[in-house]
């Protein structure tokens, strides 16, 4: 009888605590869901409410994914109170919950959250890592539906570093991703992106075609308002620019009228500003006034920085006198303070990030099960720590030594191969005033007395003296061409210009090419900044490889100019020219463009299939040099 009660009781308590666990794992998935939902309603007192009930669950149960879920929530009130390190803070603790407990889903969504966090507070390379790592983790489980999210993150964030062409294959993989995910919004967003990107770049027909491949999905307006909206507006801010204007009105304001109805306040400064532009183009200054003054209150309610401060300088412009400074001073007031909260926030994450790497988890769960267990794990934590830093420490010494011999080695080495340079050309100088002042004068000596002979015998002899002395005139001729060619006339402080025949001498042997050097007159190489000539050499080493691997030139032309409050760079090539329409530009010309911008320099290719290159940049005379108009004759060398 016992035996047959104790057998019940084992039963029912069995059942009633399987159903409790089931009744449990349904109410975790309600709240963490509910919980989602609370964050894109942005209503957040029931956001924290439910944070507190995800705590006390986690208390209940023990269960480790409720505490990375806590900390999810966490970050999530944070965004919506606009306090951005403690987000990035809260994320960083679920991340690191998860990748303890391998739940790689967890941890490349939250690497996802990090990423778009710091992109938009302007932290552009930590974005980019933290996209990348998120990759690492999202890729393995296949998990197409955030691949996608990552991929259009990324090219984003590369748009935002100036990386064109990597912006475009993030777009276009997030796209070929979109196809199997056959996510209509999504791929609304990335063909959004694309024809902004485009549009930034003031290509507005080609974004016109992105804009309008989103518009004409099927009854976008209806199922998808807020991708209509934004295409819709995109169109007409194009259109604006290229002084199509006819609808941009109406468009613009049909465009209102769906974000007041959605009540997207962050939207609707976006495009009170664009209808101010737009007013303020036509003259209409009342108009323009209204709706900058709108879009500031937009701005300012939703932290929209960039519109705030668009608003504010459209305010500064429209208005005059008192209200006019007022605006002005309200700019730069904010515009100095975002920027140095973007340094603090930055400075912020990255202490975030580094604090978190080395620190011990906070959350209880995590920490071990006994004292001395976690104590071992404290210290060894710290003694790994102290050795890393040791070991930093001595790699970074090392670094900074090697590097500062090395650059001394180079300094060296430029200074020896700069003095072989001069001795070489000011032999060849040597060589050539010898031949034409000593070996070309008695060899002209010698050809007059014997055409001063009064020689007799046959016409035959006299035939053969004849043309002994033309050949003697001829290897004057020789001689005299050969002085020429060896003799480059340059002064022995004039450096620069023996580096830069050097050079061509150099490349045209590797290249089997005809040179040709032309300094103009108004030009003193010495007086040029040493940052400016070191640019300058660099970019002439791509152009010139660029020559001998791909343009097939037999003729290079340099010239050095002052044009205007600009020394001008000029290299022409007679090879066989690249189609500048197609994005292949390769290293080099990536290389010419970088140094060419740290110059604060503008630079224009202009090319043809089958009609050589011509490169040309213009540096401003300002940028640290100054360069000054003597009456010394212009330096020419040629080389065949």
């Amino acid at each position: 009888m016992r035996l047959l009660f104790l057998t019940f009781f084992l039963i029912f308590t069995t059942i009633f605590s399987q159903e409790k666990d089931s009744t449990i794992i349904v109410f975790k998935k309600e709240l963490i869901e509910n919980g989602r939902q609370a964050f894109f309603n942005k209503k957040l007192p029931l956001l924290k409410k439910i944070t507190l009930q995800v705590d006390s669950l986690y208390k209940e149960t023990k269960d480790s994914i409720l505490l990375a879920k806590y900390f999810h929530f966490k970050a999530l009130e944070n965004k919506l109170t606009y306090t951005n390190d403690s987000a990035f803070y809260y994320y960083h603790f679920s991340k690191d919950i998860s990748k303890q407990l391998n739940d790689s889903l967890a941890v490349g969504r939250r690497l996802l959250s990090l990423a778009n966090l710091q992109r938009e507070t302007k932290d552009y390379l930590g974005g980019e890592i933290s996209a990348i790592e998120a990759l690492n983790y999202l890729e393995p489980i296949k998990s197409l539906t955030y691949l996608e999210r990552v991929y259009n993150n990324l090219g984003l964030t590369s748009e935002a570093l100036n990386q064109k062409k990597d912006a475009l294959k993030y777009y276009r993989k997030a796209l070929e991703i979109n196809k199997v995910n056959k996510n209509d919004t999504g791929f609304l967003f990335i063909v959004n992106n694309i024809g902004i990107l485009y549009q930034r770049r003031n290509q507005h027909k080609r974004a016109i075609e992105y804009f309008k491949r989103g518009l004409a999905f099927d009854r976008i307006q209806e199922r998808y308002p807020v991708n209509y909206a934004l295409l819709l507006e995109n169109v007409a801010a194009s259109n604006f620019l290229l002084e199509k204007r006819e609808n941009v009105l109406a468009q613009y304001n049909e465009v209102l009228g769906i974000w007041e109805k959605l009540k997207n306040y962050y939207a609707l400064s976006t495009t009170h500003i664009n209808l101010a532009d737009y007013h303020k183009d036509h003259n209409q200054i009342k108009k323009a006034i209204f709706h900058s003054k709108e879009a500031l209150k937009y701005a300012k309610h939703t932290h929209n920085n960039k519109k705030w401060l668009e608003a504010l300088q459209n305010l500064s412009d429209l208005t005059t006198g008192k209200q006019s400074k007022q605006y002005l001073q309200e700019y730069i007031t904010l515009n100095d303070s975002l920027f140095q909260n973007e340094r603090q926030l930055k400075n912020q994450f990255a202490k975030i990030r580094y604090e978190t790497d080395i620190k011990e988890k906070e959350n209880t769960l995590l920490k071990s099960e006994n004292k001395r267990t976690k104590e071992e794990i404290t210290r060894q934590k710290q003694q790994k720590l102290i050795g890393w830093l040791l070991a930093i420490i001595s790699l970074l010494g090392l670094a900074i030594g090697s590097l500062f011999f090395a650059l001394r080695k180079k300094q060296l080495l430029y200074q020896t191969q700069l003095q072989k340079t001069k001795a070489k050309y000011l032999e060849r100088d040597r060589i050539a005033q010898e031949l034409h002042d000593g070996v070309l004068s008695k060899l002209f000596g010698t050809r007059l007395s014997l055409g001063f002979l009064n020689l007799k015998g046959d016409c035959e002899e006299l035939n053969k003296h004849q043309h002994l002395l033309n050949e003697l005139q001829n290897i004057e001729k020789e001689i005299r061409l050969v002085s020429h060619k060896l003799s480059y006339n340059i002064n022995e402080s004039d450096n620069f210009k023996l580096v830069l025949i050097e050079l061509f001498e150099e490349k045209s042997k590797i290249g089997s090419f005809e040179y040709n050097i032309d300094i103009a007159k108004t030009i003193i190489l010495t007086d040029i900044n040493e940052k400016i000539k070191h640019n300058i050499y660099r970019i002439l080493q791509e152009i010139l490889q660029n020559c001998i691997k791909h343009a097939k030139a037999t003729n290079v032309e340099l010239s050095i100019y002052k044009e205007s409050t600009n020394l001008v760079i000029d290299v022409k090539d007679n090879g066989i020219g690249f189609d500048s329409t197609k994005e292949n530009n390769g290293i080099g010309l990536k290389n010419i463009h970088s140094r060419a911008k740290k110059l604060n320099s503008k630079i224009e290719i202009t090319t043809k299939l089958g009609e050589g290159t011509c490169i040309k940049i213009s540096i401003p005379i300002n940028f640290n040099t100054q360069l000054t108009d003597y009456s010394s004759l212009g330096f020419v060398h040629n080389h065949v």
